[in-house]
């Protein structure tokens, strides 16, 4: 399902591997409890409010900083230490692609545009390959910043993405599929496909 719109043509790709199924990746993309494992800055934590997964849909979350230079920083300038956000989906393809623009609207002296980032998600044997695709933004400066954040955003899903890996190996899951259970007690309680997994007895954990 789709809304069209089409990359820029100067836009960028970030390309990352994962030793994990797409069906995982999918999930620490689309849902509130995945999400807000990894998805946020240094020094800041996300929390989703609404999340409607269908093209033209709404991700609403807050982000929060939590780390004290941040918090400290934003005291500062005189900014608050938590900000409102949303992304619009359009295109949602489970498990392979996903796209949603984000409202560019704080920059000084700028009007408001909207952002396109795509993202695709490719088996690769057992793992994933991930190809984040990034409209450049209104100039080099700013552009070359969110390119670091995402990046580095990116360096965080891989950490929840290895540590959900080890721990299902550690439990003899070697091929990784997904599962109900998780190997890390700690992990266990905030895993995104918990409330609607494969192999479940529960029917509320069924989708």
């Amino acid at each position: 399902m789709t809304t069209e719109h089409r990359p820029h043509t100067d836009a960028t790709r970030l390309e990352r591997s994962f030793d994990a199924p797409p069906e995982l990746l999918w999930e620490l993309l689309t849902t509130a409890a995945g999400l807000e494992q990894w998805w946020a800055p240094d020094g800041f934590e996300t929390r989703v409010r609404a999340l409607a997964l269908v093209p033209g849909g709404l991700l609403e979350y807050t982000m929060t900083a939590v780390a004290p230079d941040q918090v400290a920083f934003l005291r500062d300038i005189g900014q608050p230490v938590a900000t409102d956000l949303h992304k619009t989906f359009t295109e949602v393809v489970r498990p392979t692609r996903l796209a949603y623009l984000s409202p560019i609207d704080f920059v000084p002296d700028h009007e408001p545009y909207d952002h396109l980032t795509t993202v695709d998600l490719e088996a690769a044997g057992d793992g994933t390959r991930m190809i984040v695709t990034l409209d450049p933004l209104h100039d080099a400066a700013w552009t070359a910043q969110h390119h670091a954040h995402r990046g580095s955003e990116l360096d965080t899903l891989a950490a929840v993405v290895r540590r959900w890996s080890g721990g299902a190996r550690a439990a003899g899951r070697t091929n990784l599929a997904i599962s109900c259970e998780a190997a890390d007690p700690e992990f266990a309680d905030r895993w995104p496909g918990k409330a609607g997994c494969v192999g479940s007895d529960n029917p509320e954990r069924r989708s």
